[in-house]
């Protein structure tokens, strides 16, 4: 049986994209891209892979919670083992977090620089040392346990462009590897499905 993920995201669908290209090669099927934006132009991208493009307009409905429980009903009823969200720039409550098993990628070595500001944070930080997480999605915003981190060092000619641009290439390389190691229990394809705790 080949583990299900479905995808959320809200913009151009970058780190989508790179979901996209890689999980089929680790037999991991994308059952569903779902976003909540209806002129997300990363619904082109799930297209052109032939994977079914739910959208959910969030304008339409009076609260977060509201939303979130469409969202958890659109996402069940695809069964998936694992729920991805790449760029989906929504604040899940518990509505959707106490139901949804959910992995994030976050443009920080976190705890540091948690929010929608976290790429500009970093840069402005000085630090020398920067990078991406993935962690679990839960009820407080970018605070799920990390499980997996890549980072680099940042040299002294860096730009802010190529600062983001180093962030983005470690978020398309990590993300789906990590996605890849909690679906499959061993090191390749002749694993089970994990159970994932």
């Amino acid at each position: 049986m080949k583990p299900r993920v479905v995808i959320l995201f809200s913009g151009e669908g970058t780190n989508l994209q790179k979901l996209l290209e890689a999980l089929p090669s680790h037999g991991i099927e994308i059952a569903a891209a779902i976003t909540n934006r209806p002129q997300a132009p990363g619904i082109k991208r799930a297209e052109a892979f032939g994977v079914p493009v739910e959208v959910i307009d969030h304008t339409l409905y009076e609260s977060r919670e509201a939303f979130d429980a469409v969202l958890v009903e659109r996402i069940e009823k695809y069964g998936p083992h694992l729920t991805v969200t790449a760029g989906f720039m929504r604040i899940l409550t518990p509505v959707f977090t106490d139901r949804i098993r959910a992995v994030n990628i976050h443009p920080s070595l976190l705890p540091k620089y948690k929010g929608a500001r976290a790429i500009e944070q970093a840069y402005e930080s000085g630090d020398t040392v920067c990078g991406v997480s993935v962690h679990w999605v839960t009820g407080e915003l970018d605070s799920g346990t990390v499980i997996a981190q890549s980072s680099f060092e940042r040299t002294e000619t860096m730009d802010a462009a190529a600062f983001e641009a180093a962030v983005h290439d470690l978020e398309y390389e990590l993300l789906p590897r990590t996605v890849a190691a909690l679906l499959w229990d061993g090191e390749g394809l002749e694993g089970t499905v994990r159970a994932l705790a």
